[in-house]
């Protein structure tokens, strides 16, 4: 059973007085049965948190089913150790003050040193190497050990028996890694440091359940189990000081320890921590704030072939819609496809052209399939009147027992006769091999290289749009900082000027005085050459912006040219940052129709709540839904059922959040 924050957890007992007909709420992995919704709900969201712990393997950060999975599998491992070496290991494993790393070390250490009856390894003799068993240990000598071995052939079967030196026995590594010993160990005791095991297997081993001389002023037994005497805490004697007694004595009685005394003592002015969202959307409560959301419609169920063929149906048709120029295929609806894999014509020209576009691939690409048609002197040009020869020596060389069962039935020219399975298991093994082919491996490789150059260049073109941003910004900052400036200078000078000249062409401004003896002469130097820096920085940055906005005004001259044709026109003001700013949209827009071009893999495009999966096909505007469990298929085909369903997503959720942003920006195309 997993470990809740490291501590065990009571399942709810079931309810004494159910009945037969009562409907209740259970829990999946539990089987833990509630009345309460409310109740169910929150069980299920904690089993969803990642506080679990793997009781055997220790590993933490778990929900609960993936606790319990890490729990099956370790434990198949421990069923697996050594039945000769478990007494040995819990010998000394009782009462080990070991840490668990430290622990495991030893034991391993010394079931490499010490050999014990049982122990299969090998044995020197005659300068050759033979496997044996241990079957007793001699020891003559403090330095010098003897074993009393019987050799083994083949089958495990003795041939013989001797006596060996301990030099002549060439031990094997452990038939087991450190972290199944760990396991083991965790398996085998109810609690840590000390280790101790459970009462039925130290019996039952003959290990004794005392504790040794060391522990006993350290230990004592409560309700015949061990436990650690603890000296009382400067802590607990504050707490009982403060009221808080009672409360401790409550949680020791409900086994809540101590962590959780803090939250069971009232708090003043205590207040709720905001959740900050998205979260896990099976976490979400409604809240009073929350926007009104629409009920989400049912989608349609009307597909013409049966519900479980839906989803090889949409992979087989999306792979033949991606790939059609490279199979020399004119493209086809969704429900062309559909119709044409109900029809019973055996010489459906949609359905032969299909399986002869890969048959064509398969021999183009020069492999197996080559070296089969070969071998039955076939020739290399497929027409309408052979080519269920061709899928016959195709079916025979992949040899699939499935599919080898209606062989009988193509080679008879009855191939509309098969059901709708039947023909989409075989288009599906067309379809993986001609993913397996050089041509499709190459196209893909083309395909990733060109969306890496995009991307590339699109994130460039980010970058670069920030730092002109950037540079915007400093310059209105740069100008307005000098502005004041020199309009505050100015105010100076007009205020401080007293002299002005007659028949000059100046005036004498602030900071030139013909008295050089006057201390304000000494400044004025320091104050004219700081105004004439100012407006130097200000005239080099208008020259640089000068600079920038012919090129945007030329930017937009072209815009203008070649959407208006109109002539030339030069765009200013409003106007042309407005072209601009559509300019870099469209540009934007061209590189994510490049990317999609490339066609690599089809991904849904979210989950809602439930784990239901979305598809979207850039060829059929539907929205197909795909239950978690992959049983139900559905779809969405009109643009009030897509808003009616975009109004019922809550963002406060980390699945519908992602996945509402991806109907946004496909909804024009879909």
């Amino acid at each position: 059973m997993p470990l809740c924050k490291r501590k065990p957890f009571p399942l709810v007992k079931r309810p004494q007085d159910l009945k037969p007909q009562e409907l209740v709420f259970l829990v999946r992995l539990t089987k833990e049965i509630f009345r309460d919704y409310g109740e169910y709900m929150n069980r299920i969201n904690l089993y969803c948190q990642r506080v679990w712990t793997c009781k055997v393997t220790g590993k933490t950060n778990l929900t609960f089913e993936e606790a319990l999975a890490s729990e099956k599998q370790a434990m198949e491992k421990v069923q697996q150790f050594p039945k000769e070496l478990v007494a040995p290991v819990l010998h000394d494993v009782q009462f080990s003050m070991l840490t668990l790393k430290d622990l495991a070390n030893k034991i391993a250490t010394k079931l490499q040193e010490n050999l014990t009856e049982g122990t299969e390894l090998y044995g020197k003799a005659s300068n050759r190497v033979y496997p044996c068993k241990i079957v007793k240990v001699l020891v003559e000598e403090a330095d010098r050990t003897q074993y009393e071995v019987v050799w083994l052939d083949e089958d495990k079967k003795i041939t013989g028996i001797a006596v060996v030196n301990g030099e002549d026995l060439v031990r094997k590594k452990l038939p087991f890694s450190r972290e199944v010993l760990k396991s083991f160990i965790r398996e085998s005791t109810y609690r840590s440091v000390p280790w101790v095991l459970h009462d039925n297997l130290a019996r039952k081993h003959g290990i004794s359940t005392d504790p040794p001389e060391e522990l006993r002023s350290k230990v004592s037994f409560q309700d015949g189990r061990v436990v650690i005497i603890r000296k009382r805490s400067v802590k607990d004697e504050d707490v009982q000081n403060n009221g808080g007694g009672e409360v401790l004595r409550k949680c020791k009685r409900k086994k809540l320890g101590k962590e959780n005394l803090e939250s069971l003592i009232p708090e003043k002015n205590s207040e709720k921590e905001p959740v900050k969202y998205p979260i896990d959307d099976l976490l979400v409560e409604p809240a009073s704030n929350d926007p009104v959301f629409t009920e989400r419609p049912s989608p349609s169920r009307d597909f013409n072939v049966p519900m479980e063929c839906v989803g090889d149906l949409l992979m087989t048709w999306d792979f033949y819609s991606s790939f059609s120029r490279l199979l020399n295929l004119w493209p086809f609806s969704l429900d062309d496809f559909e119709n044409a894999l109900c029809h019973k014509d055996s010489n459906l020209i949609l359905i032969v052209e299909s399986h002869l576009a890969i048959l064509r691939l398969l021999i183009k690409d020069n492999g197996d399939y080559t070296l089969a048609i070969q071998k039955k002197n076939r020739k290399p040009k497929i027409t309408l009147i052979t080519w269920t020869e061709y899928l016959l020596d195709f079916l025979e060389m992949v040899d699939v027992a499935e599919l080898s069962n209606h062989m009988t039935t193509i080679r008879r020219g009855h191939y509309g006769l098969l059901d709708v399975h039947a023909k989409l298991g075989i288009l599906q093994v067309l379809v993986a091999q001609a993913l397996n082919t050089n041509l499709i491996r190459k196209k893909l490789d083309e395909y990733v290289e060109q969306q890496q150059v995009l991307a590339s260049t699109r994130r460039e073109e980010a970058l670069e749009e920030g730092r002109k941003k950037r540079q915007d910004k400093e310059l209105l900052k740069a100008e307005s900082h000098g502005k004041e400036i020199i309009e505050g200078r100015s105010g100076e000078s007009v205020g401080s000027s007293s002299n002005t000249m007659v028949h000059g062409n100046y005036s004498k401004q602030n900071g030139y005085v013909a008295d050089k003896r006057n201390k304000d002469a000494v400044l004025s130097p320091g104050k004219h050459a700081l105004k004439n820096i100012l407006k130097g920085q200000v005239d080099t940055t208008m020259r640089r912006y000068g600079k920038q906005q012919k090129v945007d005004d030329k930017a937009t001259v072209d815009i203008k040219k070649g959407s208006a044709k109109k002539g030339a026109q030069k765009l200013t003001g409003d106007d042309g940052y407005k072209a601009v700013d559509r300019s870099k949209e469209c540009r934007k827009e061209y590189l994510e129709r490049e990317m999609e071009k490339r066609f690599i893999r089809t991904n849904p495009m979210g989950k809602d709540k439930n784990y239901n999966r979305y598809w979207f096909f850039k060829r059929d505007g539907r929205i197909f839904i795909e239950s978690s469990d992959s049983a139900l298929w559905g779809y969405y085909s009109t643009k009030e059922e897509l808003d009616v369903f975009m109004g019922s997503l809550n963002r406060k959720g980390e699945r519908e959040r992602a996945l509402k942003k991806q109907l946004d920006k496909y909804y024009t195309r879909i």
